[in-house]
């Protein structure tokens, strides 16, 4: 993995990158970029320490507290603790979360990320488009389309979208 800005060709490596939770696909080996394009200012993403990003991005919203993309100047982050658990989903919170993702989506380009973005960062993505009136399939499948199809590979995830 490089660590320069041209992010679409940068590769999340989970096979050497220690992923905390659910990231598996099958017993298939796969590769997700780092960060994809969701569509307008949304993209989501994984992270690895210090990895620049593009100055363009307006927001970094990280679920993922260990690691940081090193930003522009310009450039807010916001860090929420959120963890890959299939126990305790907080409705309130991923409910709040999608609202707020759509307000900054709103202001400008804006990355969703958490550790291999996959889980975690596609839950608070696909909450914000579900609260823009898209269904669940049309989401879910949207972001493994542009994404990578181990999309919400923790069940749980899938079914709380599904089950709004």
């Amino acid at each position: 993995m490089t660590t320069n800005s041209h992010l679409g060709s940068m590769y999340a490596d989970l096979a050497s990158h220690h992923i905390e939770g659910f990231a598996y696909h099958g017993n298939t080996q796969f590769y997700v970029p780092l960060v994809s394009h969701i569509e307008g200012n949304l993209w989501t993403g994984g992270c690895y320490n210090d990895v620049r990003l593009p100055d363009d991005f307006k927001f970094v919203v990280s679920l993922y507290e260990w690691e940081r993309y090193a930003i522009g100047p310009d450039t807010v982050r916001f860090e929420i603790e959120m963890y890959d658990s299939t126990e305790d989903l907080d409705d309130t919170k991923i409910l709040g979360l999608g609202r707020m993702l759509n307000g900054l989506l709103e202001s400008g380009k804006t990355l969703v990320h958490c550790q291999a973005g996959l889980n975690r960062s596609s839950l608070i993505a696909a909450t914000a488009l579900i609260l823009q009136g898209r269904t669940a399939d049309e989401t879910i499948d949207l972001l493994r389309a542009r994404r990578s199809d181990a999309v919400l590979c923790n069940p749980t995830f899938e079914q709380w979208l599904r089950a709004r």
